[in-house]
């Protein structure tokens, strides 16, 4: 099964290159990538097993697997542009027809292409000062020649945003024009910054309408912000480079990567059957079943499209054989994909963890029982709208249980590897995540055989690369915008404002739900974390919130954002697995978003419910 990054929809712009030249330069591109995950993998791997036989460490392995990151970071946002899979805000294009489209087109990638050019610039500028530094990764090995992937990676997208904004010569000579403006902007002008701003911000927010890419839409806020108050487009190129090689973020593509081998291999078959062996044989059963496997396939894809699309076609037929109706079915899938966001060691948990400086134990502990309770009122809600009249329900079969669950067994142990690893001082955080993705390779491969090393490993790390390329893309540039945010003192008087006018907890908690239920209607989980969390944990701190209570009601809140419309991911990805109308889509959804809105009030009103386990291992 081929499962399809949830970068993949909307897409943004068409793919921009022709096959026939391209032949051999992206399986270079491919094959880069995967090297780097590798790697990434069996560095951590080879410094645990030092650490444990020899009672010594691999010297400069930590560092390598830092920038080993932007290598994959920046070749994954690459191939997301060559496929046309980098994540877009509109879906302008899909609406308009002729000569419209056709103007969107232009503008979203001409724009895109201006905006990414421009961080090329900013990258090579920054790549040259720390040539002059002279620092070293290990080994002696200079610091920029691995940064030099930074301008690199970013001319490779703006050519191939450029090559899509147009058909024809005349109007790829006009994006040309655009493009090099944009490239020299800030350093060959000599008109006055300040008073560009506007029209520049204006231009940026038509763009992003015709639907250029979030990186775009984001960096290029940051580099016309900075720009205006005559701050070197450097700061955002720093500020990319310190978030992507921060020492947590490789966990990220790892335990991404692991998700991605379940998904791909045949994992979804055999944890369906357990499921349904355990609980599909009671009314409403095949509900709880859809609701457990979604949150266990989330938990590690980090992504609810993947699960949409690896599950979507094996559940549906479950849930309509049980006699649930198209539309409930149909809802309840697109709502259940986002179900393990809470669960660890999803994506997001691990993002909040860098960007707030909480401890990763503790956000993963305090996202079980939150994580749980969404699932529960999810498999509540399935069973409530079971049909109550005579169904072919069947008697409770151990046996079917018991071979699902020896089949499963490997499949089952992964949550298992990643805690004991994680939990049990054996691993940092990082080397966890490689152990885990390993033990996926080794089971999906060696175990079971589903996957083969040379046909079919490439092109699952491939897949799981430009996810996480096109993700990191996003969180860089949305650091640079968060920068200049802090810089102008924007979080300061924000809070300020607050403490000034709200003085009961539980009356920002209320303002914190409605602000963050706005947020996730209009961004994505991942920016949004960027953006606002600096904003929002010193707020909670004036109310006494704690920071893990805090950041579960904020992913809680953004989980909702996938089933929002106009931008709700979930919604988007349900429409092409199941072939259904948007409208329809969004109707049948709605009963799952108000049951899940009581759980996000119930984990707001209720800290206990977060801060328990993290208390309890302290």
């Amino acid at each position: 099964m081929n499962c399809e990054a949830v970068l993949e929809l909307p897409a943004v712009l068409p793919t921009p290159v022709p096959a026939a030249p391209r032949r051999r330069w992206p399986r270079g591109e491919d094959l880069a990538l995967t090297l780097a995950l590798a790697a990434m993998i069996a560095l951590p791997m080879a410094e645990v097993l030092l650490r444990l036989t020899l009672h010594r460490g691999l010297a400069g392995s930590a560092a390598w697997v830092q920038h080993l990151t932007l290598i994959a970071g920046m070749i994954g946002g690459a191939i997301a542009a060559r496929e046309g899979r980098l994540l877009s805000l509109s879906t302008a294009t899909t609406f308009l027809k002729g000569r419209w489209k056709a103007a969107a087109i232009f503008l979203g990638g001409a724009v895109g292409a201006g905006v990414a050019a421009w961080l090329c610039v900013a990258g090579a500028q920054f790549v040259l000062q720390e040539k002059v530094a002279g620092n070293v990764i290990a080994y002696g090995v200079p610091r920029w020649t691995v940064q030099t992937v930074l301008p690199l990676g970013f001319a490779a997208i703006s050519l191939r945003l450029f090559w899509g904004a147009a058909q024809t010569w005349k109007g790829r000579a006009l994006a040309a024009l655009l493009v090099i403006g944009m490239a020299l902007l800030g350093t060959v002008t000599h008109l006055a910054p300040a008073a560009l701003v506007l029209p520049a911000l204006l231009t940026l927010a038509a763009a992003t309408l015709a639907g250029a890419p979030v990186f775009v839409t984001l960096g290029g806020a940051a580099l016309v912000l900075f720009w205006g108050r005559e701050i070197p487009a450097t700061a955002v190129a720093i500020e990319h480079y310190g978030l992507v090689t921060n020492p947590t973020l490789p966990t990220i593509p790892l335990f991404t990567l692991a998700g991605y081998f379940l998904a791909e291999g045949g994992a979804s078959k055999r944890l369906v059957r357990v499921f349904q062996a355990l609980a599909g044989w009671f009314r409403g059963g095949p509900a709880v079943a859809t609701a457990l496997s979604c949150a266990f396939f989330t938990s590690f894809t980090g992504a609810s499209g993947v699960t949409i699309l690896a599950l979507g076609g094996l559940l549906m037929p479950v849930l309509l054989a049980a006699r649930y109706s198209e539309r409930n079915a149909l809802g309840l899938l697109t709502g259940a994909g986002s179900l393990g966001l809470l669960l660890p060691p999803c994506l997001p948990l691990i993002l909040y963890a860098v960007v707030a400086k909480v401890e990763m134990k503790d956000i993963f502990l305090g996202g079980i029982l939150p994580g749980l309770l969404l699932v529960a009122l999810t498999a509540a809600w399935g069973i409530w709208q079971a049909p109550k009249g005579e169904t072919a329900r069947r008697a409770f079969d151990f046996p079917e249980l018991r071979r699902a669950l020896w089949e499963a067994k490997w499949e089952l142990a992964l949550p298992a590897v990643a805690v004991l690893a994680l939990f049990g001082g054996i691993a940092t955080p990082v080397e966890a995540a490689a152990l885990t993705a390993f033990y996926a390779f080794a089971v999906e491969t060696m175990v079971y055989r589903d996957l083969k090393i040379l046909r079919d490993v490439p092109r699952v790390m491939t897949e799981c690369g430009l996810l996480v390329g096109g993700i990191l893309l996003i969180l860089g540039v949305a650091l640079g915008f968060t920068n200049y945010l802090i810089d102008a003192q924007i979080p300061d008087r924000a809070v300020a404002w607050v403490g000034a006018t709200i003085h009961s907890k539980w009356v920002f908690l209320l303002a914190l739900n409605l602000l963050l239920l706005g947020v996730g209607c209009l961004m994505d989980i991942f920016s949004a974390i960027i953006v606002v969390v600096p904003i929002l944990v010193p707020m909670g701190a004036i109310f006494g919130i704690d920071p893990i209570h805090l950041g579960i009601i904020f992913l809680a809140n953004l989980e909702l954002g996938y089933l929002t419309p106009p931008v709700g991911m979930n919604l988007f990805l349900s429409s092409y697995r199941f072939n259904k109308p948007m409208a329809e889509v969004t109707r049948s959804v709605l009963p799952m978003l108000a049951v899940l809105f009581v759980g996000v009030l119930l984990i707001t009103y209720m800290p206990a419910l977060t801060t328990l386990l993290p208390h309890w291992f302290k």
